[in-house]
């Protein structure tokens, strides 16, 4: 009996996450635009159930802030001081979706003038207040999330009178950027920088926070020099966008050097004319 339950129990899980994962977002989960305060953008997120059975979906937002030590915050729209959740209209907010079958969600993002900015950002008029302008960059986040439509699985032992629920939640987050035109500072910090071993590897760690108004998405590069200024090698990381006030954790494969002293260049360039540098110190014992 035990071992029948058990099957079942694995069976009904999956199930479950086939029946969630048959709806999908169309297209890219970031929607960016660079637009002027009063002026307005239209869009939609297509969706479509890939499923065999039909599909009830919730469409909220949210703001959205994500630090190096891992952590993101979903917080409540218009909470954030660089939201624009208050700017952002979106429906419907709940639709069903029939198998097989695409259905859309339109927004309008509306750039308040800066004499709305009072009632477009509530709670933070404050802060946005005291600066003239609209500086930089934007966002939030729009929330797609499939419902189950019949509630929590249970499987019940009868030997031992015990109830299991299952229920697992996928979802979507869109995330929504405006940019104010060319308006903004670039400007991003490096800290926590270490040598650490990882699984065995030489990893060289460091965080990087945007400390600006713009959101940048610098490649990430180490440049490793011995003591006589000789180049051991470059060493990549990964691209990775970075809002303002958010940070991230970048971390550089160095196995393959030796054991040594050495002086490091990192090297983060957006792409364009901002390009950012450090030099570290280190040894690799």
């Amino acid at each position: 009996m035990k071992k029948k339950i058990l099957c079942f129990f694995l069976f009904l899980v999956v199930l479950v996450d086939f029946s969630f994962a048959g709806v999908l977002v169309m297209g890219e989960l970031t929607r960016e635009r660079t637009l002027q305060p009063g002026e307005t953008f239209e869009g939609m997120i297509n969706l479509k159930n890939t499923g065999e059975t039909s599909c009830r979906v919730d469409v909220y937002q949210a703001d959205y802030l994500f630090y190096a030590d891992g952590s993101n915050i979903y917080g409540e729209p218009g909470s954030a001081v660089r939201s624009n959740a208050n700017w952002l209209s979106v429906a419907p907010n709940r639709l069903t979706i029939p198998p097989n079958e695409m259905a859309s969600v339109y927004y309008t993002v509306r750039v308040p003038q800066i004499q709305e900015l009072a009632s477009a950002y509530g709670n933070v008029q404050v802060q946005v207040l005291e600066s003239p302008d609209l500086i930089g960059t934007y966002w939030s986040m729009v929330m797609v999330e499939p419902v189950a439509q019949t509630g929590a699985e249970t499987i019940e032992d009868e030997t031992r009178n015990v109830k299991m629920g299952i229920q697992t939640k996928i979802r979507y987050g869109i995330q929504m950027v405006t940019n104010i035109g060319d308006t903004g500072s670039r400007r991003i910090k490096f800290s926590n920088k270490k040598l650490i071993n990882q699984d065995g590897r030489k990893i060289f760690q460091m965080d990087i926070e945007n400390i600006g108004e713009r959101w940048l998405s610098p490649a990430v590069w180490v440049e490793i020099y011995d003591n006589h200024g000789a180049k051991v090698g470059r060493f990549e990381s990964s691209k990775k966008r970075i809002y303002p006030g958010c940070s991230v954790r970048h971390k550089v494969d160095l196995t393959n050097v030796p054991k040594g002293k050495y002086k490091a260049l990192v090297v983060a360039d957006n792409g364009d004319e901002y390009v950012f540098g450090a030099k570290y110190d280190f040894g690799i014992e």
